[in-house]
């Protein structure tokens, strides 16, 4: 059975809309093909008490949390201390962490710097070759940036520390000139007979070659074989639309 994952975004700007959240679609694609289910994302106020509320709620209903947003070194970045909180530890200064920022900003670096090197007592760190600034993880927690390049740039390298034994996600897509309401009935039927994998639609407005992709994710591939050529049975041959993925 595939394991579960929750995503905490924390920032005043998203919820705001001064910022367009977009670390979302890249954790899902990531943990999509290591065969993790991304099953709930909540969005929360740079605020310790509701973050560490937010945070000991999902660590307990979900195998592995990823938070985003606020650790950096001015007043409202305050994940590393509501993290402490949840977790009933108290914020330590990291040796190793405290030199790698010291060494990159040398005779720039202030006492504000240094904080973002309190991280919870306990806290394991993980580094890449390709990422020297490291990942903070406590127990099922992944405390990630909410900066979208560097967001990007570190979940190759937590890729070996979230492999498990699950298969990964694999997906096919069937595309119709149909309209939702044609595919209700049959795709209920469809998804009925084939419970070992999941079925979406996606309706598209801009597009003059289709209407609705429809969609069929699972781990076995020729479950999702089996499903898809299920679904195509029931499309018109002249609503049927034949696209390279």
């Amino acid at each position: 059975m595939a394991r579960t994952a929750a995503a905490l975004i924390i920032g005043n700007e998203i919820l705001t809309g001064k910022i367009q959240e977009s670390n979302m679609r890249e954790l899902a694609a990531e943990l999509f093909a290591l065969g993790i289910s991304l099953e709930r994302v909540v969005i929360c106020r740079d605020d310790v008490d509701v973050i560490a509320a937010d945070l000991a709620d999902l660590r307990r209903r979900y195998d592995l949390v990823f938070t985003t947003g606020g650790v950096g070194p001015t007043h409202d970045d305050v994940t590393h201390r509501a993290v402490a909180q949840s977790f009933g530890r108290r914020l330590t200064r990291v040796p190793e962490l405290e030199l790698l920022i010291r060494t990159a900003l040398g005779d720039r670096c202030t006492e504000g710097h240094l904080l973002m090197a309190d991280l919870p007592e306990g806290a394991t760190l993980i580094s890449s070759h390709e990422v020297r600034w490291p990942t903070v993880v406590i127990e099922n927690v992944f405390v990630l940036p909410g900066l979208p390049k560097v967001f990007r740039l570190k979940l190759p390298g937590l890729r070996e520390h979230l492999r498990g034994d699950e298969a990964p996600f694999l997906s096919r897509a069937v595309y119709t000139l149909c309209d939702e309401g044609e595919l209700a009935k049959p795709m209920a039927e469809v998804a009925a007979r084939h419970s070992d994998v999941s079925i979406g639609s996606y309706p598209v407005t801009d597009r003059a070659d289709y209407r609705v992709k429809l969609t069929i994710d699972g781990t076995d591939p020729h479950s999702i074989e089996r499903a898809a050529t299920a679904l195509r049975a029931f499309i018109p041959r002249d609503k049927l639309v034949e696209m390279e993925e």
